[in-house]
């Protein structure tokens, strides 16, 4: 899809940002991102500036650490400079600094909280596709949606698993102890670096060993497709 967008974060905020730039791509819109996209031995302000000229959207993703950014700030002002949409995804429940508010306060905000974070950034996704005037993205089956996990996940070190399957997850596990199963596969999931790894756990939460075993198999082969 056309012209990239530009993801925004601080340095403490990496791993998130390479996951969800992980989890974008894996829909099928381009990004760039530092220092991935940094040509080698490259002026590395004047990449970022050529970056953001080219950009048709900037990611900002949003935390108590990039709002004590001066690169972050210095990005941002870049963007609105250059009439580049910029769109705040807040994995933090913080309020902007005077500075960043001055350029953001028009703008609208994505909050990505409470985690797993795998639902926000399908709800990113959409969004992005409606804001660059691409086609509808394509429903994805539960193996595509694993991909992108699996992709996010290599990026991040941390395993982001797909919203299809923490819902499928969620409905498998409400067969055996009722609606306290979101809570569970959502706690679950945080912990967990392997699909799995996840099943098996929540899988503890049944008894007796025959209906655990059907858990897992239900969840085995529901996920397989």
């Amino acid at each position: 899809m056309g012209q990239p967008v530009f993801v925004s974060y601080s340095q403490p905020d990496r791993e998130t940002a390479l996951a969800l730039v992980a989890f974008v791509e894996a829909q099928g819109i381009r990004c760039w991102v530092a220092p991935r996209d940094v040509a080698p031995a490259a002026d590395w302000a004047a990449e970022i500036i050529a970056a953001i000229a080219a950009a048709r959207v900037m990611v900002l993703v949003f935390s108590a650490s990039a709002n004590a950014s001066p690169q972050v700030r210095r990005e941002v002002e870049r963007a609105v400079h250059r009439e580049v949409a910029v769109l705040p995804f807040r994995v933090e429940d913080v309020e902007p600094s005077h500075s960043l508010e001055y350029f953001l306060s028009s703008q609208h905000w994505l909050d990505a909280f409470p985690p797993p974070l795998a639902p926000h950034y399908a709800r990113l996704c959409a969004y992005l596709h409606t804001l660059l005037g691409g086609d509808k993205p394509p429903t994805a089956g539960a193996g595509a949606m694993r991909a992108a996990g699996e992709r996010a996940a290599s990026a991040s070190g941390k395993t982001v698993f797909a919203a299809a399957t923490l819902q499928r997850l969620e409905s498998e596990l409400a067969i055996y102890i009722g609606p306290f199963a979101r809570h569970l596969v959502s706690r679950a999931a945080s912990r967990n670096a392997t699909l799995d790894a996840l099943i098996v756990d929540l899988s503890s939460e049944i008894e007796p060993q025959r209906e655990r075993q059907q858990f897992i198999s239900a969840c085995r082969r529901a996920l397989r497709a």
